[in-house]
């Protein structure tokens, strides 16, 4: 996204077919209730053709609109999001085969707190509804996995459902990953590692 020529083509193909759908969602979210402005999904990525959805905390600040990308996409110019490129480049999951997403999708550059989760509970219920290829959905964090069991609990089919895997791990984000004892930190590294190679495993034929 530091490069003027791939962040142009992004703009301008925010509606293409494959995430139309769901960049008019984000559309009609966006200051949904008085919580504000939330960025698009970069066409970059699968977009409801994707088999996989990846769930992180929150929007960063290298996606606000204007001064930055505008987008969620893991070519944003910032640490976070080259971790997440790089994982998923060593896993062999290509840019194209996932959807990325947040807990809370709004921009807050915070934790969010519970009536923020539900609210984004409901947002990725609406989403999962997009997406009818998806197998398999990568919950990064805590923050994910608590929006999920939101989720789950107000909308108790997606507790049932066998159409995709659900799958936690580790936030990519540094502080989510460090610890003092290095044991503790390359144990999540590891975790992130195996995880996503799993869920490479699961795109497979």
């Amino acid at each position: 996204m530091a490069d003027d020529t791939f962040r142009i083509d992004q703009e301008q193909n925010r509606y293409a077919a494959h995430v139309r759908a769901i960049n008019e969602l984000v559309d009609g979210l966006r200051d949904q209730d008085g919580r504000g402005w939330m960025p698009y999904v970069a066409p970059w990525h699968g977009g409801t053709e994707a088999r996989v959805l990846t769930v992180l905390r929150d929007p960063g600040p290298k996606t606000q609109d204007g001064s930055r990308s505008g987008f969620l996409c893991t070519e944003n110019d910032d640490p976070t999001a080259e971790r997440q490129c790089q994982a998923l480049e060593q896993a062999g999951i290509d840019a194209r085969d996932i959807t990325p997403w947040n807990a809370y999708p709004w921009y807050i550059n915070r934790k969010p707190d519970a009536s923020e989760q539900e609210a984004g509970a409901e947002a990725l219920a609406r989403l999962l509804g997009l997406m009818p290829n998806l197998r398999v959905v990568l919950l990064q964090g805590g923050d994910a996995q608590a929006t999920w069991r939101r989720l789950e609990k107000r909308h108790p089919a997606f507790a049932t459902q066998d159409r995709f895997h659900v799958v936690r791990t580790y936030h990519p984000g540094r502080q989510a990953l460090w610890s003092p004892d290095p044991e503790v930190r390359a144990a999540r590294e590891q975790h992130r590692k195996d995880t996503l190679h799993q869920v490479a495993e699961m795109l497979l034929p």
